[in-house]
């Protein structure tokens, strides 16, 4: 629910939101646009989510195209990236690594030059350091994190927002760390999707049985997207109170069994578990205690729903992810 005092913060703002044409770009866009925000929305996309928003198509590695899009601007929300299932990122890190690391150092360090008011920056559960629990109280930088080149990717723009607050005393610039986020819009690519996208794109392929690696006991906090958009607004408003950064997720562990399962009710197939292949971590949930009491953070989709709508829209606009920047080709 989007009370009056987060309502008043952005009517006639002018925003800026970086992947506005994605995962949780289009759910952010579409709530800021019905706030009658002025938003303009810079991706590499080919295709608009919103009508009546501007899109500027710009690469954010380039520090002169990030600095004369951010002018002017009163809020940004910096939400591009690069998503990829964990086998590509591991067989090509340098694609995933260098850009990413770019477009944020360019974006940030512009919108601090720029004097934008204030700025969400979105980064990731991979971020942690390994743990079946993530709390924002065992944040530690020294440690490894757990996805290896998207998790000190992400690092470096988090201390690089860090590093603003302690020598520039910015008090304006907040992190949010989402879960595994799913919904409409998100990359359904099969050679490099997540689980879900990559399930979705399997089940419609029409070969069964669908295979699904592992052996289902995996458990993840699985969050959908309209939800964690409308966290990371509220953080925008809120900021992240004594913390570096803020969890966002469902708060819940689903376990890949019980995922499968929930997707057989919307749509039935035959599948099977491969439970020789790796499975990765054997438990990854997000504690949002802290959201839910800073900016009253309640993410409500339920795993059916939220599936139902990103089915529903897939099977709509099947082809609409070769439209999207593939920096793995």
């Amino acid at each position: 629910m989007i009370n009056n005092i987060i309502k008043s913060k952005f009517k006639n703002k002018k925003v800026i939101i970086t992947g506005g044409t994605g995962l949780i770009g289009r759910q952010l866009t579409t709530i800021l646009f019905n706030l009658k925000a002025k938003i303009t929305v810079v991706s590499l996309d080919k295709y608009s989510t919103e009508r009546g928003v501007k899109h500027v198509i710009g690469d954010l590695s380039d520090f002169t195209f990030c600095k004369t899009v951010t002018k002017n601007q009163d809020y940004a929300f910096h939400l591009a990236g690069i998503k990829a299932s964990v086998k590509t990122t591991i067989e090509k890190p340098a694609s995933f690594y260098v850009p990413l690391v770019m477009m944020n150092t360019n974006f940030l360090e512009a919108c601090r030059i720029n004097k934008i008011k204030r700025l969400v920056y979105t980064s990731s559960i991979g971020a942690y350091a390994k743990a079946s629990i993530f709390r924002e109280k065992q944040s530690n930088y020294e440690a490894e994190p757990m996805d290896f080149y998207p998790g000190w990717a992400k690092r470096m723009a988090e201390l690089q927002i860090i590093a603003y607050k302690k020598q520039f005393k910015l008090k304006n610039f907040f992190i949010v760390r989402p879960a595994n986020v799913y919904g409409p819009g998100d990359n359904f690519d099969k050679k490099n999707a997540m689980v879900i996208p990559a399930l979705m794109s399997k089940i419609l392929s029409k070969k069964r049985p669908v295979e699904v690696w592992g052996d289902g006991s995996p458990i993840r906090d699985i969050a959908y997207s309209g939800d964690i958009a409308e966290g990371i607004l509220r953080t925008m408003v809120y900021g992240t109170g004594k913390y570096d950064f803020l969890n966002l997720g469902s708060g819940k562990g689903i376990s890949i069994k019980k995922l499968i399962e929930t997707m057989n009710k919307i749509t039935p197939f035959r599948y099977f578990f491969k439970s020789k292949s790796n499975q990765g971590f054997s438990k990854r949930v997000m504690d949002i205690s802290a959201a839910k009491k800073i900016i009253k953070y309640k993410p409500d989709t339920s795993l059916e729903h939220g599936l139902k709508i990103t089915w529903d829209w897939f099977l709509k606009n099947q082809k609409q992810y070769k439209l999207r920047k593939n920096y793995f080709n």
